[in-house]
């Protein structure tokens, strides 16, 4: 991932992690970034609220699915992180906001897991919802200075794709088994 330095993907990073931080580093967004990245650390505020989906009893099977489908998604987003092992931005002018776990970058494990709960939770909270918290998160990574737009771009097709085919097979189990 870190390519030609001087190329399209590498110089639209920088531009637009410098951009965020400029229109937003000032404002109330900060706060709430750091509470989005707080609560998606290793997926736990995902993994909490679709076992609280389960426990209410309604659609197990479902919010069990999604619940696996958030697991198995930041699984392959760290197993993918540490096969790349890109560094995260390192920029003068855009310090970090925020403490992090390691020092990879790509992809984003927060938008991986993110992705695959708008995936798996949409049925249950509605997909503007969880479009919207997913747009959230993403750009919370970027403002904080912790991941490149390309990090987050390809975490969240990640953990969608991951999401969706650990539903689809989950249907299907079910399905053989009626």
């Amino acid at each position: 991932m870190t390519g030609d330095p001087g190329g399209l993907v590498p110089r639209l990073d920088h531009a637009i992690l410098r951009t965020t931080r400029a229109r937003l580093g000032s404002t109330a967004a900060v706060p709430v970034a750091r509470a989005l990245s707080h609560f998606g650390e290793h997926a736990a505020g995902w993994i909490a609220i679709g076992s609280l989906g389960w426990l209410g009893g309604r659609r197990r099977p479902e919010w069990g699915d999604a619940v696996a489908g958030v697991v198995a998604a930041h699984a392959a987003g760290v197993l993918v992180k540490r096969v790349v092992r890109r560094p995260r931005p390192r920029l003068v002018d855009v310090p970090a906001l925020v403490s992090t776990p390691s020092t990879l970058s790509f992809p984003s494990a927060h938008s991986c897991s993110t992705a695959a709960a708008a995936v798996g939770f949409a049925p249950f909270v509605g997909g503007p919802v969880m479009a919207a918290v997913t747009g959230a998160m993403l750009v919370s990574r970027v403002l904080l200075g912790v991941h490149y737009p390309s990090d987050v771009l390809a975490g969240a097709m990640i953990g969608g794709g991951v999401a969706t085919g650990v539903r689809r097979g989950a249907r299907r189990r079910r399905g053989a088994r009626s």
